[in-house]
């Protein structure tokens, strides 16, 4: 049976919801019954300002968690891909809105039922503090990575981070924007742009495509980032 779900009202006709439990090979909470919903690429998932009664496993793709400000500039506070857990807040009204930035499958939870249920099995508490914790961990290497002076410092450590979750290592897939990438760098496009052509010209980089960035000397960027 087909359903709606209350994802973000201006993208229904985006997203798909399949009204069942979720019980995947790679499902985190055995216990706990989600909702598997398919979104498209550039879609909202939930927005900054909403009630935090629903958090999220992504499934496949990739998504950005977003602080968009007064002035209108918007600053990416993490990326998200396959297997991990995000928008699961602690207040009553979002920090942070999250949006897709390529085709989506989600898994959607409601809150209140995975902590009621995380009261007596101390297998699902223990998945859901490893879960915070991890994002804590992203948190924190966002915010030294915002601390660093240099542009290339910070493009250096992006390529290394990104290419960690390739098969071949040496190998960049980015999923993202140059736009993307400034907004979580805390820089400008241009800057994030002439970086890399800096780094293709010193023979660190080889930009194959827009998205596809080959790293042909990784020592030289460890040096950089660390």
């Amino acid at each position: 049976m087909t359903t709606t779900h209350q994802i973000s009202s201006s993208n229904k006709a985006a997203i798909a919801v399949k009204a069942r439990t979720a019980w995947m090979a790679n499902e985190p909470f055995q216990s706990a019954a989600g909702t598997v919903v398919t979104i498209a690429e550039g879609r909202e998932v939930c927005a900054q300002g909403d009630e935090t009664e629903t958090f999220y496993k992504l499934v496949s793709g990739v998504v950005r968690v977003c602080k968009f400000l007064n002035d209108g500039c918007r600053q990416i506070e993490a990326f998200h891909v396959a297997g991990e857990i995000f928008a699961f807040e602690l207040g009553s009204e979002r920090l942070f809105s999250v949006e897709t930035v390529t085709d989506c499958t989600l898994v959607a939870y409601r809150r209140r039922n995975v902590q009621s249920l995380a009261r007596t099995d101390e297998g699902l508490a223990r998945q859901l503090f490893e879960h915070a914790m991890r994002n804590l961990a992203q948190a924190q290497g966002h915010s030294l990575l915002l601390g660093r002076r240099g542009a290339a410092e910070k493009v250096a450590s992006f390529l290394l981070d990104w290419a960690s979750h390739s098969a071949d290592k040496r190998v960049a897939h980015l999923a993202m924007t140059r736009q993307d990438i400034a907004d979580y760098l805390g820089m400008t496009i241009e800057t994030v742009s002439r970086s890399l052509s800096q780094f293709e010209r010193d023979g660190v980089i080889v930009l194959r495509n827009i998205r596809e960035i080959r790293l042909n000397n990784v020592e030289a960027l460890e040096d950089l980032a660390a």
